[in-house]
Formats: structure tokens, sequence, C-alpha cells
């Protein structure tokens, strides 16, 4: 469980600095809430918002300098911002529940003598006592530093004397282009580091293609939803060997959405493969889902990510009107804020350009991204606009504020 309650972002791309929600150096400001949309006009910096997820999974999962030429990138030198003099930086604000004191993870990435990108500081702070300042159980410069020993059930720990609890280990780091939390997070001694680390590696970044999920796949059945969705009968194949029953009404709820679709069912072939068919009104023979619409089965996709039954904690989705008809992004949108609650157990962050969308949305869900005179973008609520908040509260909705240019 777990959120991020509010990000930092330094010299990445034209997002010079910017802060969305609380942090640990801005906590005057609400914390973000279960969905985040983030709206403006192109190009200023929606898809460099989005990356800045992508990258911080790519170093997950690959180290700080191929995550730097991952995906088009180009490399180090095309990310940072334009005469930055300080390296790109990132800061999390993250808290596991409402009981928990909130963490931050912070993450500096600069040129190293021989000009290859490398970690140059990482550090995991909490706040151990209930007021002060957060300590340091994780600290890093150049590979070098130190951690402190101790579970998940030690994070808010102090002994007598302030300091926290756990035994200090001195660490250095053989390979300074990974993550110091993917090496300490695999061993149990760590338990906080760990926790966190979980916490990151559910991220799920969604570029949901309909052609990749028009391809044949393997009879193996998949737990969740893979990037592009190419998957999606396997999910579909899991979800039915897991609980049939449960599935069923999952895709009776599903369908009630899917414009013209009376019923969506699961046929399991010879092979062990499963396969969805489709049937359309005002036609007595069902399709496949390879003959299905881009718009059903990206709705589809969506609707079944909604539906996880052991959700992903964090999900982001670039721009889910693409393709799909505008009267169709208010109820994805109210599905949206229906799946992830009130609680810690899911968040989802969106950037999008349709107001049909953000008609859904209070004031604090949207955050504007609007680029300055320097190129640069500066990021505000969209609650922080003048007669926004009043507006709402009238029942105007955002989207239409949006559209007739009260804030953006």
């Amino acid at each position: 469980m777990g959120k991020i309650e509010g990000i930092k972002i330094h010299n990445y791309g034209p997002l010079k600095d910017i802060i969305l929600g609380k942090t640990r150096s801005n906590q005057k400001e609400k914390a973000l809430g279960n969905l985040v949309a983030v709206i403006g006009p192109s190009g200023n910096g929606k898809s460099t918002f989005a990356d800045v997820f992508g990258f911080i999974a790519d170093c997950l999962e690959m180290g700080v300098e191929e995550a730097c030429d991952a995906n088009n990138r180009g490399g180090y030198e095309k990310l940072i911002s334009q005469n930055a003099e300080d390296p790109i930086s990132f800061e999390l604000y993250y808290r596991e529940s409402s009981h928990t004191r909130p963490i931050t993870y912070e993450l500096v990435i600069a040129l190293d003598k021989t000009g290859r990108p490398y970690v140059k500081e990482e550090r995991l702070r909490q706040r151990v006592e209930r007021y002060g300042w957060p300590r340091s159980f994780l600290y890093l410069q150049e590979g070098r530093g130190y951690v402190f020993e101790g579970s998940e059930n030690d994070e808010a720990g102090q002994n007598d004397d302030g300091s926290i609890i756990g035994k200090q280990v001195n660490v250095e780091l053989n390979d300074v282009r990974r993550l110091g939390i993917v090496t300490l997070g695999a061993m149990k001694q760590y338990g906080r580091v760990e926790k966190f680390l979980t916490f990151l590696k559910s991220w799920f970044l969604c570029y949901f293609s309909p052609d990749s999920a028009r391809q044949l796949q393997s009879a193996a059945p998949h737990p969740y939803l893979n990037r592009t969705g190419s998957n999606i009968n396997n999910v579909a194949q899991y979800m039915f060997r897991e609980n049939p029953k449960e599935f069923k009404k999952v895709l009776a709820e599903i369908q009630d959405k899917l414009p013209g679709i009376e019923r969506v069912e699961p046929v399991r072939f010879e092979n062990g493969q499963m396969m969805l068919k489709f049937w359309e009104k005002g036609f007595k023979d069902a399709f496949y889902s390879q003959k299905m619409s881009d718009g059903t089965l990206k709705l589809f996709a969506y609707y079944l990510l909604l539906h996880e039954k052991n959700p992903r904690q964090l999900v982001f989705i670039e721009e889910p009107e693409n393709g799909l008809y505008h009267q169709y992004l208010n109820t994805l949108a109210q599905e949206m804020i229906k799946s992830v609650g009130t609680g810690f157990s899911k968040q989802i962050f969106v950037t999008t350009h349709s107001p049909f969308f953000v008609n859904a949305l209070a004031p604090e869900n949207v955050w504007v991204l609007t680029k300055e005179s320097n190129g640069f973008s500066i990021v505000q609520e969209a609650s922080k606009y003048p007669f926004v908040k009043e507006l709402s509260e009238e029942g105007v909705e955002m989207g239409d504020m949006w559209y007739s240019r009260y804030f953006g």
C-alpha cells in the first residue's frame, strides 16, 4: 500500500523546477489525491512529466545510464534542462498509510568525469519522532554511505537518544550507475528500503496499443496487463482461472460501460488459450477481440485495469482520450475516481487534453502545466486560480471552465 503525496522535479527538460503536492521542503501544501490529472496545451511539458515516471522506472530496471538513452530520450545531455548548472534530481514524498509517517526519496543523477551518467546522490529519510526533522535511513554519495537495518515494523521507532532504531551499516556499491535501493532493497535486513522498493516496482505505466492487443499470445495466463496491452487475453485467462464467478461479475460490470456491447464472454480453446468474445447489438454472431474496434478494445483494457484484484499501487495513463469518442471520457474518469477510492491502495496519474474527462474531476484533482517566456514550465493546482473553486461549488464543471479559459 502507499501513494505519492508530492513530487519535486529539477532540471528534467522543460521541467526545470516544479513541485506538485506536499514535499519535505514544501510542507504547507496539500498532499496529492488519489487521482491526479495534469492538463495544459500541447508543448507545455505533459509528456515530459509522464516520462519522469517512466524514467525513474527505467532507472530501477536497467540503471541510470541506459535509462537516459532508452525510449528515444537521447542521453543525459538531451534530458537535462538547457543551461542548467545543477544535475537532474527528483524528490518523491511517499506515505504508506494514514498511520505511518511520510518517507522522502531523493535521487540526483549527474555526469561523472568520463561524461557518463551515474547516481551522484541517493537518500531515504523519515521522521522518527512525532515532530522534528526527518532522519536518513539510507544515504549514499557516489555509491558510498550508510544504511540502517530494520524491518518495516521499526519504521517510526527511535532509541532513547532520538536516533533511529537499527544498526547503521556502512556500504560501498560496486556499480554507481545502478540505484542503491535496488541493491540494498533486495536484502531482508534492510526492510524499510525493501518496502519502498516494492512500491516503486509496483508502478504501471500504460502505453496501450489496440494493434498490440490484437496479437495472438501464448496460452500462459498473466496476472497483470503489460504496458501495451498485448496480453489482454492472457489476463482474462488468469482472472477466469483464479475465480470464474468473480470474473464473470467483472465482465458484466464492464460490458455495461462499453458502447454497443451486449455482453463479453471468455472462450477457452483446446490448447488452453483463452480469447474474449464480444456480442455487439444488432449482430447475431459474436466477434473475437482481434476484430473489435480500437476504441472498444482500449476501453475494455482500461476497465480491466481498474478492476484488478490486487491493484498496482501507482498507474500512469497518458492521454486516455486518444482514439476514444468524447462522450465516453466522463464515464471513464468517474470509474477511475471510484477505483482509487479514498485510501492508500491505488493512485492514478493522468495527462489529458480533454475537457470532457476533466468535467468529472474536482479542482484539487487538476494540475495545470503552462510554459513561461523562458521556455520552462510551471505548474499550479486548478483550485488556486481565481474563482475556480467557487464556480465548482456552484456546479460549474471543471472541463467547461477550462474550455472557457477560466484557468490554464
